[in-house]
């Protein structure tokens, strides 16, 4: 009875760590129905620019160490000449080499036209995991494709500078003008999102 017992109990829990992994492996997003979401006339250059770089939507972690194993991706400093990164909860710090070089350039001319002031970047290279773990908690989150999730976008914020977070119309100001040079120069497109008081910007494959 005991070894019937033991049997069962053994059977039991197999079964039971195998539906859990199984329920783990199940992504938390339906990439059909994200690839039906259309993006607005705004965004879609956004998205058009972001498939130039012949990196495929980032599905999960292991997607993007798969482009950092074969160098298409570049590591992004925590601190730079004119920048600071947040604490990054729903991205990854990792861009295209190209974007990353882009961000340098964009926080040395704001540096530099600002003496010596720097802003902060509040998100990087996103996955769909990544994505859909923060439409739990910002339903502001994009519902389709983002061009986050193909390591060529990043944010910065408009409402913290120098490590301080309160509206600066000057260095706000300032930040525009640098990101509108680099726009006309046809290396990135940029939008100002009102509800995430950040500069979503995407780097062209110029």
């Amino acid at each position: 009875m005991a070894k019937l017992l033991f049997i069962f109990f053994l059977s039991f829990t197999v079964m039971y760590f195998s539906q859990a992994k199984k329920k783990d492996n199940v992504p938390c997003y339906d990439l059909n129905e994200i690839l039906k979401v259309e993006p607005t006339t705004l965004y879609k250059p956004h998205l058009d620019a972001s498939k130039g770089f012949n990196i495929k939507i980032l599905k999960n972690a292991s997607t993007v160490q798969k482009y950092v194993s074969n160098g298409k991706f570049h590591k992004v400093k925590k601190t730079g000449k004119g920048f600071r990164v947040q604490k990054l909860d729903y991205s990854r710090a990792w861009l295209v080499s190209k974007a990353y070089k882009s961000l340098e350039k964009i926080a040395s001319r704001f540096s530099k036209n600002t003496g010596g002031s720097y802003f902060t970047v509040t998100s990087v290279t996103r996955t769909l995991e990544d994505q859909c773990k923060l439409r739990k908690v910002n339903t502001n989150a994009s519902l389709g494709i983002s061009s986050h999730n193909y390591g060529n976008s990043f944010d910065i914020s408009y409402v913290r500078f120098n490590g301080v977070q309160r509206s600066n119309a000057k260095l706000e100001e300032a930040l525009e003008k640098v990101l509108k040079y680099y726009y006309n120069a046809g290396q990135i497109y940029y939008i100002k999102e009102r509800q995430q008081s950040c500069f979503h910007v995407t780097v062209k494959n110029y």
